[in-house]
């Protein structure tokens, strides 16, 4: 495996760049926006992922991909990339819970994967398809997260981090909550030997979930 194709995750490319990183997680960190894509009957069909990665991972994972020797990494030099990084996320559920009512859904094949690479930081942007349009009734839920707490994500500050589009339901309200950040004396117990201890079932990355909740009349 190519250890510049990342998966966001446990695979190889993250744990080779964890070697060069402190022994304790997480390893990778993440500024997250969101799209709810919703159609003209007022159902969620889509959530629209961009995920901007801190500036030494992304210089990690993009050596050797400026292929014309310009200076400048474009989206075509980095397509392969968020293809493969996009498709091997289905390993991790996507890093991604939607629940409708209380009902989680499951999604359908991820499409349109495109990477950029401004300001020393790679964003990848993809769409993720419900399975099936699912209607927002009272309440929708969308939370982004990893389990494994290897990755740390973060949605981005500013009203417009989480935002409905298409034919959300008129009148429904979005109220983003993040977690609080980890102080030096969690840092400090965030060591390799701790996450050795954790069972497949842990969902230790669980309190440091991001969730969006949308209300809707």
């Amino acid at each position: 495996m190519n250890l510049r194709i990342a998966t966001l995750g446990l695979c190889a490319a993250l744990l080779a760049w964890s070697t060069t990183a402190a022994l304790a997680h997480p390893h990778v960190w993440i500024t997250a926006r969101a799209e709810l894509v919703f159609n003209p009957d007022g159902k969620i069909t889509a959530v629209r992922h961009a995920w901007t990665f801190d500036k030494a991972y992304s210089a990690f994972v993009t050596q050797g991909l400026d292929t014309n020797k310009d200076g400048a990494l474009s989206s075509e030099e980095l397509q392969q990339l968020a293809k493969e990084n996009t498709e091997s996320l289905v390993e991790f559920g996507y890093f991604t819970v939607v629940k409708a009512n209380g009902a989680k859904q499951s999604f359908d094949v991820p499409r349109d994967p495109r990477m950029i690479f401004e300001n020393g930081e790679v964003t990848l942007t993809y769409l993720l398809p419900l399975k099936s349009p699912a209607a927002a009734g009272k309440v929708l839920s969308l939370e982004v997260y990893d389990p494994t707490f290897f990755v740390a994500f973060s949605i981005a500050d500013g009203k417009d981090a989480v935002v409905l589009a298409g034919g959300a339901p008129k009148g429904c309200a979005t109220t983003v909550s993040r977690p609080k950040p980890i102080d030096t004396a969690q840092q400090r117990n965030l060591s390799e030997a701790f996450f050795e201890t954790l069972t497949a079932a842990s969902d230790f990355g669980g309190q440091f979930a991001n969730r969006a909740l949308v209300a809707c009349p």
